[in-house]
């Protein structure tokens, strides 16, 4: 029973560990990491998620700091009125996730 409990407890808190390592990040946060070089500029970020979905809409942007990378998460609307969500690796510019909104 014992080992029942420290096996939960150990997954509680491998859990709660992962979720504080997601950290949104402000503008003014994001600002300077963009004119230090960390990130790419949000208007090379926003082109590359809208060439995955051309005509489409972006309709909320998010910055986060998630163990150790920064990603930049949107919603776009495509011209069909389907929503996507777009993660980007904010360094890189890489695509990370191009998936249908539930």
């Amino acid at each position: 029973m014992k080992r029942l409990i420290t096996l939960g407890m150990i997954a509680a808190l491998g859990l709660g560990a992962g979720i504080a390592n997601a950290r949104d990040l402000g503008p003014d946060e994001a600002v300077k990491l963009r004119d230090a070089g960390t990130i790419k500029d949000f208007q090379l970020l926003n082109d590359s998620a809208l060439k995955l979905h051309p005509n489409g809409r972006i309709s909320e942007t998010e910055l986060e700091h998630e163990y150790g990378k920064y990603l930049y998460q949107l919603e776009i609307k495509d011209k069909d009125g389907i929503k996507w969500d777009v993660e980007l690796d904010a360094t890189t510019g890489n695509v990370l996730k191009n998936q249908q909104d539930d």
